[in-house]
């Protein structure tokens, strides 16, 4: 999908408006009825996160390479004067990576975690009953943690926590009860 400097400009001009008029509207009542998603896409491929598991998102966040053995990690971003390790979903998910991701979240919890993506789609709510969870006799294996169907397509869960996980385990780190915790 190939898009325009004009196409892109407009897109970004409509997310700052929805994101500006989001606090002129009433406080909404967060409930359990429902889950707020990003909807991106890594690698080529669709997937969602869940927005309660994010501190921010960022277009365009620089980010310095570092050398190393690992394919995912692409490097540190600063973050109000914290240094912050970004790794590259597509990769983390196994997706060859041909270009560098553009968009970037600050994963909930600590240690801080970047996770960068391709494309932004939007920002959803859907009813809570929409998501459909793992298995529990599948066991817990890598990065994602059910799927949930937007616009007719099925998308994977990107878990941040389940992510931060496999992060530690590619870096020869065990993470801690209070670590592990979003």
């Amino acid at each position: 999908m190939t898009t325009t400097a004009g196409d892109a400009a407009t897109r970004i001009a409509s997310l700052r408006q929805e994101f500006d008029r989001s606090f002129a509207e009433p406080v909404r009542r967060h409930d359990e009825e429902h889950v707020e998603l990003l909807a991106i896409r890594a690698g080529g491929r669709p997937y969602a996160l869940r927005l309660a598991q994010t501190q921010g998102l960022y277009p365009d966040r620089p980010v310095t390479p570092l050398p190393g053995p690992l394919p995912a990690l692409m490097g540190l971003a600063g973050f109000a004067g914290t240094v912050v390790p970004v790794y590259d979903v597509a990769a983390l998910l196994g997706h060859p990576v041909a270009d560098r991701p553009r968009w970037l979240v600050l994963a909930l919890g600590t240690p801080p975690l970047g996770l960068a993506f391709h494309e932004l789609d939007g920002h959803v709510r859907v009813a809570a009953a929409a998501i459909v969870a793992e298995d529990a006799a599948a066991g817990r294996r890598g990065c994602l943690r059910g799927m949930v169907d937007l616009d007719g397509f099925s998308r994977p869960l990107v878990d941040v926590s389940a992510t931060r996980a496999v992060v530690h385990a590619l870096a020869g780190h065990t993470p801690s009860t209070e670590e592990a915790a979003p």
